[in-house]
Parts: C-alpha cells; structure tokens; sequence
C-alpha cells in the first residue's frame, strides 16, 4: 500500500528494462511513496504492472504529468528526458534522469552516492546518473583516490548485450542459436543500432560501443573518461578508456590501471581500503582462484572487485578487476540511491 507519509513519485519509462528494475528497487527498499504514477509512450500507455501487490495502469507522458510529483525517474531516453525532465522541474518535480541527456551539463550534478552525495546540495530540479560502465568503475575508484589521491586512469571494458537493450540481447540469443545449428548469423543491432554497419556478437567481442567521435573514441568511452573527471571532481586527472561488448547477457566486467599520488600502498592495504569502501565487495583470493564474475553479480547492489596487484615496472601503479550488474548499480539501484540521499539530505520539497 502507498505510504501517506511518503512522496509522490513517478516512473518515466516504466515498461522498460530499467524501469522494471526501478520499480522492482524502490519496493525492495520499500521507498517511502504515497502516491505512484507510471509513465511511458503512448504506444505503452494501458499496460498493467503491479507494484506492491497493486495494479497500476501506465499513462502516457505529458507535461501535466507531473502536476504534483516530487521525483521523477526518467530512464526513457535522451531526447524524451529533454523534452519532458523541464517540464516537470517548472511543476516542481526533482528529475533523476538516467539518460546522457543532462551528464556533462555544468548546473547538473552527476551523482554516485557513495562517491559524491553532497553535490547533490546543489541540484536546480535536475540530477544525473552516470553511465553504467562509470559507475561501477569511480565507486571502486572513490575510496582508493580518498587515501591516496589519483594521477591516472586506463580502463577496459568487456560490457554485457542487455546494456545495449533487451532487443540486443534476443539478437545474440537468436544468433547464436542460429550459429550452433549451422547457420549463419544475422546481425541487425549491433554495435549501434543507428549505425552503418552491424557485426555478430554471438561468439565475438566488439570493439565499439556507441558511435565514433572525431578523436577516434566512442561516444561510450568519452562518456566514461569526462563523466569520470566531473564526479572526482578532477579536470586534470588521466583517464582513457577502451569499450568492448561481450556476448554477455548481464554483468558488466572491467579491467582498471590506475597509478596513485601519494605513497606506494602494498596490495594488502589496497584491499584493506576497498573492502572499507561504500558499496564495494572484495572478491581477491588468487590462490583459490576467487575472482569478481558477471554472473555472479546479477541481481546483487554492490561493485565487485578483485585481481588487485601491484603494476610490474611502476611502484605507484596497480591493476584490477571490477564487476557489476549494469541494470543494477549501473542504472536502477543508484537512480534509487540517489532519491534515498534527497531525503536523507532533506532536499525534498514536498
């Protein structure tokens, strides 16, 4: 039953994969809510989802929408969160919105909370929540930049199909059922959907995730090296980044370079310090071969990390391995995060 005590928020986007995945944590958290409104397009609009043992029927999407709402979680794409998320700001509604749309804009905070909570302090009705592969990567990264500060990041990627949305991943199921009984695959999607050419994932890696930019990367991996500077809060800080899909269903993994500022911490210290960090789970046992898996991440919160070890020829280098649940972590668990610190930090006007 809906809270009388609680907010009165609304879920854009409510058919899709993350917002089931919303849906599915904010009752799982049991966010306080009194009043629930489920929203989409129109060509979704009348759909039956149950929530809390309820029955709620999805509107579509309208400014008028938010007449009265409080939060807002927005994960119905780019130009949707553009055209809707100042709407509902000038009704009075606080926007979480997981697209790219608001990321790297300068009055927008970009929000981990374990990483940057008080930024939040100065929201103007936006707030946006990293992309998937960021996330997980500057939650692990927050706790070892705190002790030792950070001069460098090199990541790369190895990101599941479901990141690219449940039609991806029935076309690697497709072609690779196709392929084990001799025929031959049919790519459609991927890499990008939009995209000139598509390539088989089934059985495959693929080094392209998002569009080419001008400089060579992705959109995906510029979105990972400026989202990753803006929420440490570091203009200077070395980052690059290589995003490669997997024919992974869902789990992104992640192998992460970093090189500290201060001191030459022993790996026992480095583990000491993540195992401390908010939200982080240590999995680093090498001689037992314990080691963060994709599959062992579905459906868990938490990032993952392990294979820690000190780089070969740089004292003040060190490698590791970071694994989350991109639908999770990577989109719903930190979009509800992030609405738990706005009451938390009682920036909620009701």
């Amino acid at each position: 039953m809906a809270n009388e005590t609680g907010y009165s928020v609304a879920v854009l986007g409510a058919t899709g994969a993350v917002g089931q995945q919303i849906l599915k944590t904010l009752e799982d958290k049991d966010f306080p809510i009194k009043e629930l409104k489920l929203l989409s397009s129109k060509r979704s609009a009348g759909k039956q989802i149950t929530f809390k043992g309820e029955n709620y029927t999805v509107e579509e999407a309208k400014p008028e929408s938010f007449e009265g709402v409080d939060i807002g979680l927005f994960s119905a794409g780019g130009s949707v969160s553009k055209e809707l998320a100042p709407e509902a700001v000038k009704r009075g509604t606080i926007v979480i919105d997981n697209t790219s749309a608001y990321r790297m804009d300068e009055n927008v905070p970009l929000i981990v909370p374990e990483v940057n909570q008080e930024a939040l302090k100065d929201h103007n009705g936006i707030i946006a929540n990293p992309n998937c592969s960021t996330i997980q990567m500057v939650a692990a990264l927050a706790p070892v930049r705190d002790k030792y500060g950070l001069k460098k990041v090199i990541v790369s990627t190895y990101q599941a199909v479901s990141g690219a949305g449940l039609s991806a991943v029935e076309e690697m199921k497709q072609q690779s059922q196709d392929i084990l009984d001799g025929k031959k695959a049919n790519p459609e999607i991927l890499p990008v959907g939009g995209d000139k050419k598509h390539y088989q994932i089934a059985f495959n890696a693929i080094p392209q995730i998002d569009k080419f930019q001008d400089n060579g990367y992705t959109f995906e991996e510029m979105k990972m090296i400026n989202e990753t500077k803006k929420i440490l809060e570091d203009k200077d800080l070395a980052v690059a980044a290589t995003c490669v899909r997997l024919p992974v269903e869902t789990g992104h993994s992640e192998s992460v370079y970093i090189e500290v500022e201060n001191g030459s911490p022993d790996v026992t210290e480095l583990q000491e310090v993540l195992s401390a960090g908010d939200g982080i789970t240590l999995k680093d046992n090498p001689a037992e071969q314990e080691y963060p898996m994709a599959v062992d991440s579905v459906g868990l919160p938490d990032v993952f990390v392990g294979r820690i070890r000190r780089d070969l020829d740089n004292d003040k280098g060190y490698h590791m391995w970071i694994v989350s649940d991109n639908l999770l972590k990577g989109a719903a668990y930190n979009t509800v995060q992030i609405a738990e610190s706005l009451v938390r930090l009682d920036l909620i006007k009701k």
